[in-house]
């Protein structure tokens, strides 16, 4: 894939645009929609071709890239599943044949898999390649890209997410999916784990920004350690990713583990440890939040 080709961006919110502007300037013809279009209108100054329909935008494209909200609304906008009455013309039904639709946002695999088949019924490839690293990975092209579909596919896309970051094919349709959902899974335990430690110390009479420092480089470091811990230390809890997406990761991740007869106990454990951070009001808060769910069971301000 070169530079010469066009490229279709649907979804321009904290991971889309700055995705939609790393390819604006690699030398891409892009074309960017937005339901709220005031998001997509900085594009322009970066050479970005913006549309008012989501099928507009992606009529000319070799290939289009979806970082939308959630699986429903990824099938409303291709399919026209669940319209809400628009008159709008679904952008599987304007897509070029040939072309390849790249679905970075985060869905279920079940999902994945029906978009795949039902696109490639229409002559339209398809790959589910969600990524990791947030708004900051976006930024600087550091995402990690999961991907799902044919192996065929995925070379042909490579070109392209390398300007995002690093990307693995990781099986057929719906795998990319899947390790999402497993990456999400030990990013929301591991959040809890981080936090529940560094209350214990903190209730121990520890200083908790030292105990951080003190285990930074043993078995027990992570990234989570590095970034969330911080953010706790600090109390620190603006969102980045918010506590509401997590919870719904782990509902997604539960949800595939009933489907193909898998039991993950510590998973349920912590969407019921989300969703009470939930109901007590903290769903805008950083995902790092669940500290203060931990915190308050302890009556620790």
């Amino acid at each position: 894939m070169t530079t010469g080709h066009t490229i279709a961006v649907l979804g321009t919110g904290h991971m889309g645009f700055p995705m939609a502007r790393r390819l604006c300037e690699a030398g891409y013809t892009v074309h960017a929609w937005n339901r709220s279009p005031h998001k997509a209108a900085p594009l322009k100054a970066f050479g970005a071709v913006l549309h008012a329909q989501a099928a507009d935008a992606v009529r000319a494209a070799d290939v289009v890239i979806s970082l939308l909200e959630n699986g429903a609304v990824v099938g409303a906008v291709l399919f026209g599943d669940g319209s809400t009455g628009k008159a709008c013309t679904p952008v599987a039904q304007a897509m070029k044949a040939g072309s390849l639709f790249i679905d970075m946002a985060s869905i279920q695999p079940r999902e994945a898999r029906d978009h795949a088949a039902r696109l490639g019924e229409l002559g339209i490839a398809h790959l589910d390649a969600p990524v990791s690293g947030g708004p900051a990975g976006a930024e600087e092209g550091k995402l990690a890209i999961m991907a799902g579909g044919k192996a065929g596919d995925f070379e042909r896309a490579l070109p392209l997410l390398r300007h995002f970051g690093h990307a693995t094919h990781v099986g057929p349709h719906g795998s990319g999916q899947l390790t999402k959902l497993a990456n999400q899974m030990i990013v929301g335990i591991t959040i809890g784990a981080v936090a529940e430690a560094l209350l214990f110390t903190a209730r121990g009479g520890a200083d908790m920004a030292r105990v951080r420092e003190a285990i930074t480089g043993g078995f027990a470091d992570s990234r989570i350690l590095q970034l969330h811990g911080q953010r706790m230390v600090e109390r620190d809890f603006a969102p980045r990713a918010r506590m509401d997406i997590q919870l719904k990761d782990l509902r997604n991740a539960l949800a595939t583990a009933q489907e193909i007869g898998f039991e993950a106990p510590i998973t349920a454990l912590f969407e019921q440890l989300y969703a009470d951070a939930a109901e007590h009001g903290l769903t805008d808060l950083d995902q790092s939040g669940l500290f203060v769910e931990l915190a308050s069971r302890n009556g620790m301000s």
